[in-house]
């Protein structure tokens, strides 16, 4: 008897799956099918993202070896061109690359673009800090110590990636202008800072035995 009743249960079953199944099997078909053009579109997706990221990357090497050619102006109309059609990561670089490429001929042009970048908050500030660091390095020669140390202020604190050589240039300006309080201010942060490079260290302490010594109060 048992056994009976378990057939007629599943036969009501199977006749309650069969009205289900007549009555949504076009929304589930549906379903389903958007699912599928949803995973095939984001494949497609990320297969084009990686072509464009594959291309730009072997013109971003191709400008390179123009650049290292000295073939200055084609490499500048390379990174020209990258930084207006390339994928987002290679958009900043190329900018950066191409200001590099322009202050090959022309320093304070260089160094005008590096400050385009420098004041484009949507790169990021590694990126903004560095363009700031290069420009200065353009600029030592001819800006005024104050100049500088509104350039590279904020590069130099202590959390900024490009720290090190920011406090170097200011030292040097600083140098430049015989203000040894600041210059000296400059080096005791490098010399006290764990992580500055061997190198950077070597030239600070050579700076720092070029400055008059202390005065004894």
């Amino acid at each position: 008897m048992s056994e009976l009743f378990d057939e007629v249960d599943e036969e009501v079953r199977r006749e309650q799956l069969k009205k289900l199944w007549d009555r949504y099997s076009i929304f589930i078909i549906a379903a389903a099918l958007l699912v599928i053009a949803a995973v095939g579109a984001w494949r497609g997706y990320q297969y084009l993202e990686a072509q464009k990221a594959a291309e730009a990357g072997a013109a971003f090497d191709a400008a390179i070896d123009l650049s290292e050619q000295g073939k200055h102006s084609e490499a500048e109309a390379a990174f020209d061109k990258l930084a207006t059609s390339a994928p987002s990561g290679y958009r900043t670089l190329a900018r950066l690359r191409a200001a590099g490429e322009v202050a090959t001929r022309d320093p304070k042009a260089g160094a005008k673009l590096y400050d385009e970048i420098a004041a484009d908050r949507s790169i990021g500030t590694v990126q903004q800090d560095l363009a700031r660091v290069r420009a200065a390095a353009l600029l030592l020669d001819t800006e005024s110590y104050p100049n500088m140390l509104q350039r590279l202020e904020a590069a130099a604190k202590p959390d900024a990636t490009f720290r090190h050589t920011a406090r170097e240039l200011l030292a040097l300006s600083a140098w430049r202008a015989n203000d040894t309080t600041a210059a000296r201010q400059w080096l005791d942060m490098i010399a006290n800072d764990g992580e500055t490079p061997s190198a950077m260290r070597q030239r600070a302490e050579a700076l720092q035995a070029l400055l008059p010594p202390v005065a004894k109060s």
